[in-house]
């Protein structure tokens, strides 16, 4: 093109019946001069989700075409792309391929009105009314040949065919280049009549200036997120609608990856909103700057950013790109002389292999990010966390439902203190009898409400639940507490604290009766935000228990400095230790230093009676298990409760 382009300019500037020996002109300066500043002052323009620009220049060399010739025209519409050009500090081949590009348009634009007309004519008036239909046809074939020749390069680089191109934005051209280009015979008539009138004409020019960046930003605003500037969602999903239509053209593919900020809710919820808005525009520089100017980065609502990257062909590449955006969120952010750590979890899937269209790439993304939360903060979608077959999305449709209008039910497990074989407590569990599905187990149901946002909800309703029901057994004689798991959403989330002393109150129901379970890898993830979660939530009078313990890489010593008072020594250690050496080793070392840090001691999976007296000899505090009971519906343990007062053992329900 820039070959071409070169031909055509010397072609015409050199072999030219008047070459520019007309260009010293004064009207022809004018229009020089104001081809110049439309090119320094461009219109924004905004076409396919991407910002670009509509200059003025082209109708002051429309005019130059008119008024003197091709060789002026060429001549003054080069000058004005080179000064702009440099003064933008544009690459020289960017340079050289847009003069090109203008040589080539004003050359077959100044061949067609050669051809068809006298224009320009010499005398008072540059055209006659007869030569106007040569001049509009002149200004269609620059038009033309200019868009064809921009939507070509476009659609070779986005990778779309340049008819789908051309067929989706030949209207938004056509109503801003192509009316710039219709002003051209006004401004020569114009010059013709008075040079001074030109001038008037920069009030319209200047309406239809203004009037188009108003429109333009009024689109743009509907494009992008007003806090950060990034694409929003919809503009997100028409890139990558693009790019997997680029993918089946030339075989290259595509990675959609979704990314969740850890800690920002807290953050909002402690420091204000400014400061959560001022951290959501910290990390949208900061992604920017981790990935090329040919990807994008949206935000995707709240908290959530969607990328998009170009030409990621292997899961390595896009893996890559991944671990290089987690490091970035890990890196302590500065924010009004406050350092936040942040971090977040990231999950991809690539274009063909996961997805061939917007919605599946974004739902395997958004499965595969769930994946990443739950595991070490970066995840690939793989087949087998798809869980979205008919059944699945039965779950997902009724799960609302159920939770809002208590349809989930919860049986409750004993412990017992080893010493004295009284049952003394409860952990509440969820259940779920779905009315066509059945049984539904909670490692189905649980982490769905995790991957729909609805786990704080389900929460919610378990802890409502469960303190009613020991409030109620408390009336019956049989003062219990009750122990309930909290998932790591729901245990980073700020409002648990302030709602606890009102449930508790409404059912009169001691604090300390009620347990919250927080597993080990989640106090391990981010001590010092776990310290400052587990303090508030103290500081309401709740007992704390870390749940699974042995299975993270946490230590007695850490846990010390937590507001813990309770560990529950995870069954894969317990289940063996009565034939097992090293299982009982661990459990008694673990026994041992719990209980010189002053922390009770619960051995869970408890199945057999060789096990229950080992760990009684061992001094644990209290067992849970098989050997004891199978969680019970609320009336089956209240039977349990019953007999076991005239029955100390209270282990004939095993």
């Amino acid at each position: 093109m820039t070959v071409l382009g070169t031909v055509a300019a010397v072609a015409v500037l050199l072999l030219g019946p008047d070459g520019p020996a007309r260009f010293g002109e004064p009207e022809l300066l004018v229009f020089a001069a104001c081809a110049v500043l439309g090119e320094l002052f461009p219109l924004k323009d905004y076409t396919r989700g991407a910002e670009g620009e509509t200059t003025t220049s082209t109708t002051f060399a429309l005019a130059l075409l008119i008024a003197g010739g091709i060789e002026a025209a060429l001549a003054g519409l080069l000058l004005a792309n080179l000064v702009a050009d440099v003064a933008r500090r544009k690459p020289a081949h960017n340079i050289a391929f847009n003069m090109a590009q203008y040589a080539i348009s004003v050359t077959a634009a100044g061949l067609v009105l050669m051809l068809l007309s006298d224009v320009p004519l010499d005398g008072r008036f540059h055209f006659a009314p007869t030569d106007l239909p040569a001049i509009l046809l002149a200004a269609l074939v620059f038009f033309i040949v200019n868009t064809a020749i921009v939507a070509s390069v476009i659609a070779m680089v986005e990778g779309v065919g340049i008819s789908r191109y051309l067929v989706h934005d030949w209207l938004d051209e056509a109503s801003t280049t192509g009316l710039m280009l219709a002003l051209a015979p006004i401004i020569v008539l114009a010059a013709d009549y008075s040079l001074v009138m030109i001038f008037l004409l920069f009030l319209p020019l200047f309406a239809i200036h203004r009037g188009g960046r108003a429109a333009i930003a009024k689109e743009h605003q509907a494009m992008h997120d007003a806090l950060t500037g990034l694409p929003n969602r919809v503009l997100f999903h028409d890139r990558v609608e693009q790019a997997i239509h680029a993918a089946r053209r030339s075989g290259h593919g595509c990675t959609v990856m979704l990314l969740d900020l850890d800690h920002f809710k807290e953050i909002n919820d402690t420091l204000g909103h400014h400061q959560g808005d001022r951290l959501l525009q910290e990390v949208a520089t900061r992604l920017r700057a981790a990935l090329r100017a040919s990807d994008t980065v949206a935000r995707i609502g709240g908290d959530e950013f969607g990328v998009l990257v170009h030409g990621a062909t292997d899961a390595a590449d896009g893996t890559l790109v991944a671990e290089t955006l987690v490091a970035q969120l890990r890196e302590p952010f500065v924010v009004d002389a406050t350092t936040l750590q942040v971090g977040g979890a990231i999950g991809f899937a690539r274009c063909p292999e996961h997805g061939a269209d917007v919605e599946t790439l974004l739902q395997h993304a958004d499965i595969a990010m769930y994946a990443a939360k739950a595991g070490t903060g970066l995840a690939q979608f793989e087949p087998s966390q798809n869980g979205h077959g008919p059944r699945r999305l039965a779950l997902a449709a009724a799960l609302p439902a159920a939770i809002e209008h208590g349809r989930l039910s919860l049986v409750y497990q004993p412990k017992a203190e080893l010493r004295t074989r009284r049952i003394v407590g409860v952990e509440a569990l969820a259940r779920w009898e779905h009315p066509e599905l059945g049984a539904v187990e909670p490692s189905e149901f649980v982490p769905l409400a995790e991957q729909t946002g609805l786990i704080i909800a389900l929460t919610t309703a378990v802890l409502e639940a469960a303190v009613e029901q020991v409030a109620a057994w408390r009336a019956l004689g049989h003062d219990l507490s009750v122990a309930v798991n909290l998932s790591a959403r729901s245990f980073l989330d700020a409002r648990l604290a302030a709602e606890l002393p009102a449930l508790l109150a409404a059912h009169d129901l001691p604090p300390h009766r009620l347990e919250l379970e927080i597993t080990e890898s989640m106090l391990m993830h981010d001590p010092r935000r776990a310290r400052a979660t587990l303090e508030r939530l103290a500081a309401t009078g709740v007992a704390l228990a870390v749940d699974d313990f042995g299975t993270g890489y946490s230590s007695l010593a850490n846990l010390k400095r937590l507001p813990v008072g309770t560990i529950k020594i995870d069954k894969s250690f317990v289940l063996d230790m009565a034939a097992d050496e090293t299982d009982d080793a661990i459990v008694r070392s673990t026994i041992e230093l719990a209980h010189n840090l002053g922390l009770r001691v619960v051995a869970e999976g408890v199945e057999s009676s060789a096990t229950w007296h080992r760990l009684a000899a061992l001094g644990c505090d209290l067992a849970q298990g098989f050997h004891l009971a199978r969680p019970l519906p609320a009336d089956e343990l209240l039977a349990l409760l019953d007999a076991a007062d005239d029955v100390p053992l209270g282990l004939a329900a095993r």
